[in-house]
């Protein structure tokens, strides 16, 4: 057997910066735009390391399928840009995860690919603060952690316990945290430190399958499976002073709590439903792609329309599954510490999406231009 040489893949490759590099197109078939893509120093020894191992008979490099799901992207029709890799980037369904790219609206065949958002959409990270130190919970940390787990269901299949029936859901899909903020599940300032503030304005729940619906009712509140967590954490280093006080977490060994969870089974189906329509929706209008799945539609297309108008409802459906989640932890601290939320100062310091698509301008070639740009990345702690 002749082993070819990773040196095939390295003609395509070309430095830009310590910590950037470019993929040149010819890397797939097609490609319309070039890619970029960010390493450190440590992530580039094992991107070489990767490219001989997938080489040799019987091993399967990590980098190399990211690199080629990245390259894929790049001959999607209506591209601009680059299709992006950051520093996270490994193989995912259809989009490498850690894989962004935006598309313009303004070109006819642009396209949106529910696998540029990912089956759990608008899985994010939401981030509270608290007045306590490390001191306060070091003798009590077991107890806490186990009134968070008797307060917020975890769990494949597991149900929530904040009550729903389908008009309240119905309801929830169109406003988003402006449901939890009218049910008094969150704080009115909690929005205003929330992407979008926690509610997209193109809901529009009468796109999303009863199916989905089914199996989002029993499961708002709650955390799920996976690389989900609510996690204490402390703080232990600021590199910022000025931006830290801004957000009141100014001080080494300050709590705070996370919450990384998304829309469940909800946002689940809602892809499903849509990856099914949209391999009709390639049929009649003759799109091709590298990767069976990169299924999309034209943007402007009822396929295509319809998937973001349910994509948004599964955002929205996933803000206020983390304001319900957010609403749970307040009250595991305040039963824990036997004081209010309010007197421990738990309050939102961001809530940012990383499995969605939006429409935003941006500037390309030096011409103002909006886009969907497509963000599929991962877990700010998966970086640590």
């Amino acid at each position: 057997m002749v082993v070819r040489e990773y040196s095939e893949e390295l003609q395509y490759l070309e430095r830009l910066t310590p910590h950037s590099w470019r993929i040149k197109k010819g890397f797939q078939p097609n490609m319309n735009v070039e890619c970029k893509f960010y390493v450190n120093q440590h992530l580039e020894e094992l991107m070489f390391e990767e490219l001989k191992n997938s080489c040799r008979p019987g091993t399967i490099g990590g980098f190399l399928p990211g690199m080629k799901q990245i390259a894929n992207v790049a001959a999607l029709p209506g591209i601009v840009g680059n299709s992006i890799g950051l520093p996270d980037v490994h193989s995912g369904y259809g989009f490498a995860i850690g894989n962004m790219a935006a598309f313009d609206i303004s070109n006819p065949d642009s396209i949106v690919s529910p696998g540029g958002v990912g089956f759990d959409i608008n899985c994010g990270v939401r981030l509270l603060r608290t007045n306590l130190m490390e001191k306060d919970v070091q003798q009590v940390k077991e107890s806490l952690a186990q009134s968070l787990f008797d307060h917020i269901p975890v769990g494949v299949g597991s149900k929530g316990i904040i009550p729903m029936n389908a008009k309240d859901l119905e309801e929830a899909l169109e406003m988003g945290v402006d449901w939890s903020l009218r049910e008094g599940y969150v704080w009115a300032e909690d929005k205003e430190h929330c992407e979008e503030y926690g509610r997209m304005l193109n809901a529009d729940p009468s796109k999303v399958s009863l199916r989905a619906k089914k199996r989002g009712l029993p499961q708002l509140g709650t955390l799920g499976a996976g690389n989900h967590y609510a996690e204490i954490q402390i703080v232990d280093e600021i590199f910022d002073k000025y931006a830290a006080t801004k957000m009141g977490i100014d001080c080494i060994g300050q709590v705070c709590v996370m919450i990384h969870s998304g829309s469940r089974g909800f946002g689940h189906q809602v892809a499903t439903d849509a990856l099914v329509e949209m391999e009709k929706a390639m049929a009649r209008d003759k799109i091709e792609t590298n990767d069976r799945q990169l299924a999309c539609a034209r943007i402007n297309s009822v396929e295509g329309q319809n998937y973001l108008n349910a994509m948004a409802a599964a955002a929205n459906f996933a803000w206020v599954n983390r304001s319900s989640m957010t609403f749970l932890t307040r009250q595991a601290f305040a039963k824990q510490f036997n004081s209010s939320p309010d007197d421990l100062d738990m309050h939102v310091i961001y809530d940012v999406s990383h499995n969605i698509a939006k429409i935003e301008e941006h500037i390309v070639d030096g011409k103002l231009k909006t886009l969907l740009v497509h963000r599929k990345v991962i877990s700010p702690k998966l970086y640590e």
